[in-house]
């Protein structure tokens, strides 16, 4: 017992002398390669502490309200576009208005216009300053109105370049995810760091972000002796993840490296942090489940292996889902709660498409606003006619969309916004508008009243399912959305190749491919299952270790489970 502590203490020493190491540093810039669980949050706060000017950095929305909990009072906390944002507020002396999907919408004027698709965000991305398309593009942007995500960072930027004795200085700024970056992103963050010391937190392992034109080079090269104003440094030792987790980890590294990827990563070591109570859970869960289900079998698993768990456990423990595409997180969302539980989270939106409704929000705060106009016209207008109104505020640009627009649109468009309004407002709505305004922007009154009427009859009836587990929160993502997101325990599903290898050519194996699975296992505090739906083995389950694996079989066979499923562990 003696010798397990003596053990424990100095692991505990040995994790302190990294985080220690970054703490003691006179430099002003400073790269720290920190893999998932290794206690970034915990060096934020260290760095953070007698600081009266700070600022964090991100750019992924869940990251910015998780870190605005845990630095609350130490720091400001921000996305890249949100701080763009706030800087041209003050330099203009004006609200700023931001679109999310504004950059599509141009894409879209583009078109018609200009005779072709133009990915507007990629010209960003990748600084092509003096691009001709992007002055078409700042050109609709004044007529709108509006920013995007993209091209607010572009616009600060560019602003802070010609005045750089305009760029805030802070006592420290904190970079998170910072291998997740693209070329404007750190152009920002290099122009904040003139005035600024400046702290950058990233792992390469766990870029995700390549189709905003995100670069590992980034990290790469202030990690490396290329950038000597930076000190490097790692964060070692994993207090998230089990042991097994751990080393599963390590052996998909080794056996990507071994096949000839991963070519340029940073190389450092991810280990296993030993403490009292980490080993109980490893040696409570000493094995990732891997199990072959056929798509509508992995429900009822998920829902019986959830079971054998709470009984292992006998507490409340978080349930995270990761699958390649929304279609299929819905799907078992949906099959999760028609089996009694209640507590299941996940998002139905696709927030791509822009619909009616999108141009009627803007007009409810402003009612001549130019962007919601344009979407609504989009909208209700046929192809050419539409097309006729754009080029029109391409002739008359000083004139409003809602000053061109058909009388009789107008007239429509006030009815739905009065019927909003009511309805915003909790005032008696009539009937026939409610059912007009609702067919009009896409939404099925009788669907919504069908849902209610059987929820109210659900309250009524016994509730179903497995009481241990029916209230325990579950969450369902995507790859891309489980980037800052844990759970004690972790179904990875559809793990076959043809969704978590992208080429069509399965044998030809991206860095991208193993990040994304390497970013879904290491969510794992517990317990990890990694889920197939079909009978070959994908080729990441071949460069884990045997020993590692528990294989749970399942074999059709009529009445042997639901839809005929045998099962059983081996």
């Amino acid at each position: 017992m003696v010798e397990q502590k003596d053990k424990y203490h100095k692991i505990y020493c040995d994790r302190d002398k990294y985080t220690n190491a970054i703490l003691n540093s006179a430099s002003n810039k400073k790269v720290v390669v920190a893999g998932p669980g290794t206690g970034k949050t915990y060096l934020f706060k260290e760095i953070l502490k007698d600081k009266k000017n700070a600022l964090t950095l991100t750019f992924i929305n869940s990251l910015v309200e998780d870190l605005s909990l845990e630095l609350y009072g130490l720091s400001e906390v921000r996305t890249l576009h949100s701080y763009a944002r706030s800087i041209l507020n003050k330099i203009t002396k004006k609200n700023i208005k931001v679109w999310p999907r504004f950059s599509s919408i141009i894409k879209k004027d583009a078109v018609i216009f200009i005779g072709k698709e133009i990915d507007f965000n990629k010209l960003f991305y990748n600084r092509e300053d003096t691009n001709d398309l992007i002055e078409f593009y700042k050109k609709r942007k004044e007529y709108y109105g509006y920013y995007g995500y993209t091209d607010i960072i572009f616009a600060a930027v560019m602003y802070f370049q010609e005045h750089k004795e305009r760029i805030p200085s802070y006592d420290q700024i904190l970079i998170d995810e910072f291998q997740d970056f693209n070329k404007l992103e750190v152009s920002l963050i290099e122009l904040l760091a003139e005035k600024s010391p400046i702290l950058l937190v990233g792992d390469d392992d766990q870029a995700l972000y390549d189709f905003k034109d995100a670069s590992t080079h980034f990290i790469r090269e202030k990690h490396s002796s290329k950038i000597p104003d930076y000190e490097s440094y790692t964060l070692p030792y994993c207090a998230r993840c089990t042991k097994v987790v751990v080393s599963a980890t390590n052996d998909i590294i080794r056996s990507a490296k071994n096949a000839g990827y991963l070519k340029n990563r940073i190389d450092k070591p991810y280990l296993y942090f030993q403490c009292q109570e980490k080993d109980t859970i490893s040696d409570t869960f000493s094995k990732i489940g891997y199990a072959q289900l056929h798509e509508r079998q992995i429900p009822w698993f998920i829902e019986k292996e959830t079971g054998e768990v709470a009984k292992q456990i006998k507490d409340k423990f978080s349930v995270l889902i990761i699958s390649p595409y929304k279609k299929q997180s819905c799907k078992i969302a949906e099959a999760l709660k028609s089996k009694g539980l209640q507590n299941v989270e996940y998002s139905e939106k696709d927030d791509s498409e822009i619909s009616l409704l999108d141009g009627l929000k803007l007009l409810l705060d402003d009612k001549e606003d130019n962007l919601g106009w344009r979407i609504i016209a989009e909208n209700l207008l046929t192809d050419n006619e539409f097309e006729l109104l754009l080029k029109m505020t391409e002739t008359y640009p000083d004139k409003k969309i809602h000053g061109i627009i058909d009388i009789s649109y107008k007239k429509e468009v006030k009815q739905m916004l009065r019927f909003l309004k009511y309805v915003k407002d909790n005032k008696p709505v009539d009937y026939e508008d409610f059912d007009k305004v609702l067919s009009s922007i896409k939404i099925n009154p009788y669907q919504i009243t069908i849902q209610s009427v059987k929820n109210e009859i659900d309250t009524t009836k016994q509730k179903i399912g497995n009481p241990a587990i029916r209230n325990l929160p579950i969450k369902l993502t995507t790859i891309q959305s489980s980037k800052g997101l844990s759970g004690d325990l972790i179904f990875i599903t559809h793990f076959d190749d043809r969704y978590f290898i992208k080429n069509k050519n399965k044998s030809k194996i991206s860095d991208q491919d193993i990040c994304n699975f390497l970013v879904s296992l290491t969510r794992t505090k517990k317990k990890a299952y990694l889920i197939s739906s079909v009978k070959e083995k994908p080729i990441f389950f071949k460069w884990i270790s045997e020993d590692l694996i528990e294989s749970l079989n399942s074999t059709l066979r009529r009445g042997s489970g639901p839809c005929g499923k045998k099962y059983e562990k081996q």
